[in-house]
């Protein structure tokens, strides 16, 4: 900004500032939020050393492009957990989806988290550190039980090989870095050009769950969001089935039922034969 003025921050006012950060939200390569943040209480804090405090700078208010999130077909999605070789990379996919997880909370599961009986998951520490249990499928159970048995975690779920020293083959908790390789590696294996993520994933789940039927309610708990508008996003993305019907007046007239069986509406049957009993009545002739 001072290369921008060609002066020291001090000797701007507050209108040249909101002007200039004004000007960057109209470039192409618009900067992030914690841009504008950092650099007006930059500003306020060097007014105050200053002893400037009359110099009120505020957020500019900054309109972004609103984008819906890519999500994978059942088709892909299938793919994509089957291809693997390893049992353990064929399992972290199949959570991800299969829960809706964050990256995060799937590299921090431990095996104790897991609760076969009951057939829930115990995710902890999830966003804003909140806790939530979340239902485990039959399918995932039986692969849960099948890389339990072969791969006898101790601590964590998931484990990650140290890099250095290499000699001393100590283990870690699953990297970040790992987990997105996993995902991306065997998508490119079954030509998915979209550009995937594992959180891709957990948009996938929601998705899916709506297109099943699944209340928003329910899945914003399952999601652990915090405010409904962010579960909300899905409805946009999901494909609904178009034989169900979207209007009561369908309901209410049995059209949905019948729609395969190629039967009109009867309010338009209704219509059609009162025209045709108008053309088929007789018309009296007038007297002259």
């Amino acid at each position: 900004m001072a290369l921008h003025f060609e002066r020291i921050p001090t000797d701007i006012d507050p209108e040249q500032v909101n002007d200039y950060l004004y000007l960057l939200t109209q470039t192409r390569n618009c900067p992030s939020q914690s841009f504008f943040k950092f650099t007006v209480y930059g500003l306020r804090f060097a007014y105050r050393l200053e002893k400037m405090p009359e110099r009120l700078i505020r957020l500019p208010k900054i309109k972004r492009e609103s984008r819906l999130p890519i999500v994978l077909s059942r088709n892909e999605i299938k793919r994509l957990i089957e291809t693997p070789k390893l049992l353990k990379h064929r399992v972290a996919i199949a959570l991800l989806y299969g829960c809706g997880l964050r990256n995060h909370e799937l590299r921090s599961l431990k095996v104790a988290d897991l609760d076969f009986d009951r057939r829930m998951l115990h995710v902890r520490k999830g966003k804003r550190s909140k806790d939530r249990y979340v239902p485990l499928s039959v399918v995932l159970i039986e692969m849960l039980q099948e890389y339990i048995k072969k791969e006898r975690p101790n601590n964590w779920l998931f484990y990650g090989r140290i890099a250095k020293p290499a000699a001393s083959h100590q283990f870690c908790k699953y990297s970040q870095r790992g987990l997105q390789w996993v995902i991306r590696h065997h998508a490119a294996n079954v030509q998915i050009e979209k550009p995937i993520s594992p959180h891709m994933l957990r948009h996938t789940f929601a998705t899916h769950l709506i297109e099943d039927g699944l209340d928003i309610v329910t899945l914003k708990e399952l999601l652990g969001h915090v405010r409904i508008e962010t579960t909300m996003v899905y409805l946009h993305v999901a494909q609904f089935d178009k034989s169900r019907a979207f209007s009561p007046l369908d309901t209410l007239y049995g059209v949905a039922e019948k729609r395969n069986r190629s039967v009109a509406c009867p309010i338009l049957l209704r219509e059609f034969e009162g025209e045709r009993w108008n053309k088929e009545k007789p018309v009296k002739a007038s007297g002259s």
